[in-house]
C-alpha cells in the first residue's frame, strides 16, 4: 500500500460523504441542484475508488476519466438547469 492508495481512498469517502450532504439537502428542498451535485460526487467518489483499487498501464488510465467528464458535465448540467428554470 502507497501514499497514494491511502489518498484516493480518503478521497474516496470524501466524495461520498458529500454526496450524501447533498442528498440531504435535495430531500430537503426538491431542487434539482442538489440532486445534481449529490449524483456528481458519488461518480467522483466511484472514480477514485477505481483508481485506487485497479492497476491500469498508464495507456489505459486514461478511460477512468471519462467518471470526471461525466461528472463534471452533470454539475454544468445542474447549474444550466438551475439558472434556465423560472419561479
Amino acid at each position: 500500500m502507497t501514499i497514494v492508495d491511502f489518498l484516493n481512498g480518503v478521497t474516496t469517502a470524501g466524495c461520498a460523504t458529500v454526496g450524501l450532504f447533498f442528498l440531504k439537502f435535495w430531500r430537503e428542498s426538491t431542487d434539482r441542484l442538489f440532486l445534481a451535485f449529490a449524483l456528481a460526487f458519488w461518480i467522483l467518489a466511484i472514480d477514485y475508488a477505481v483508481l485506487g483499487v485497479v492497476r491500469f498501464a498508464d495507456e489505459s488510465r486514461v478511460y477512468v476519466f471519462v467518471f470526471r467528464v461525466l461528472a463534471f458535465g452533470l454539475i454544468l448540467a445542474g447549474i444550466v438547469d438551475k439558472n434556465r428554470r423560472r419561479t
